[in-house]
């Protein structure tokens, strides 16, 4: 036998003989912080994720929700700061991760935080009650801009998701709406039910029983195109029946918001991997298509460069909003 066999054959020995090295598994519980209180849309999404990890065996380990939706989500960014490099905490958010810190100065930064997927995209409606006489977008923009500042457009919190919407809107068009924030979408959808406001720019989920109850209706999706195909919710008008904003006028493309899963800042490549992988498998299975169609929210999953270009691109274009209204942390 040559030296250069033998040299082969010994190597190839060695080889076999050093057992690979295996991917990363959970080894512990793992934890799903969640930036919101029980029962709120972000506390269904990571209850939804964890029943269907579990139950279609996709992870083995124990899953255990925590909720810290204190200062807006903020208690729950803070507190993968207070992790760092922690693979067994995944927290579950919206785009207020990145958001936050431009109108609050808080303990944490986006950097302490790694982005791990987007599952799915909230809508987000122009809705007025039932007997309003706005028809079109349009209509009440302009009403908006014939009475300055007295007609009341409802939403979720200040310099939030729904008040920069309106903002937006302002921006857009010129109309100026006396905004009134309050504690939650549900909270909206009964003020507008009531009259109490005029308009609300409320997520479908959130108005859905208002309008098959008839006490509101929809006037426009910010969407680059029409919601899905559904059964019809009020009279024979189904989610896509409801024409874009920018099908009525409104120069405004798309506002959409993700659900978002993160890790603290500092797991290794081969975490990041395992959970984007079981991600993955749920934005695939059948559980989770039945929780877009019943929450009504757009399927949506982004890892890698497209989430963090989306990422880029909507706080880039919030940023502007709150720079125009002041509303930037100093």
């Amino acid at each position: 036998m040559t030296t250069i066999k033998t040299g082969l054959l010994a190597a190839t020995a060695l080889l076999l003989a050093v057992p690979a090295q295996a991917e990363w598994a959970p080894s512990r519980p793992i934890e799903f912080v969640v930036a919101s209180g029980a029962g709120g849309g972000t506390d269904n999404f990571a209850r939804t994720i964890q029943a269907i990890l579990t139950r279609d065996g996709i992870i083995d380990n124990p899953v255990v929700v925590l909720n810290k939706g204190g200062g807006s989500g903020a208690e729950a960014f803070l507190y993968a700061r207070q992790n760092d490099g922690d693979p067994h905490k995944l927290i579950f958010g919206t785009n207020n991760v990145y958001l936050l810190p431009h109108v609050a100065k808080l303990a944490y930064t986006v950097e302490d935080l790694q982005p791990v997927a987007a599952l799915a995209l909230d809508e987000f409606l122009v809705w007025v009650k039932a007997d309003s006489p706005y028809q079109t977008v349009m209509d009440l923009v302009n009403a908006a801009k014939d009475a300055p500042g007295t007609i009341p457009f409802g939403g979720s919190q200040s310099k939030d998701t729904d008040e920069t919407l309106v903002a937006l809107i302002e921006q857009t068009t010129g109309a100026d709406f006396k905004y009134i924030p309050f504690n939650g979408g549900g909270e909206v959808g009964v003020q507008l039910a009531g009259g109490h406001v005029a308009a609300n720019v409320n997520n479908p989920n959130e108005n859905a029983g208002q309008w098959q109850a008839g006490a509101v209706r929809p006037l426009c999706v910010f969407a680059p195109q029409r919601m899905a195909e559904s059964a019809p919710i009020s009279g024979d008008m189904g989610w896509h029946d409801i024409p874009t904003c920018k099908e009525q006028g409104l120069e405004i493309d798309s506002y959409q918001m993700p659900r978002t899963v993160w890790l603290p800042a500092g797991t290794e490549p081969d975490v990041l991997a395992y959970y984007e992988a079981a991600l993955q498998k749920v934005a695939e299975s059948d559980a989770w298509k039945e929780y877009l169609a019943k929450t009504s929210q757009s399927a949506s999953f982004l890892t890698g460069d497209e989430l963090a270009k989306f990422i880029e691109t909507s706080e880039g274009n919030a940023v502007k909003v709150f720079e125009a209204e002041g509303w930037t942390a100093k």
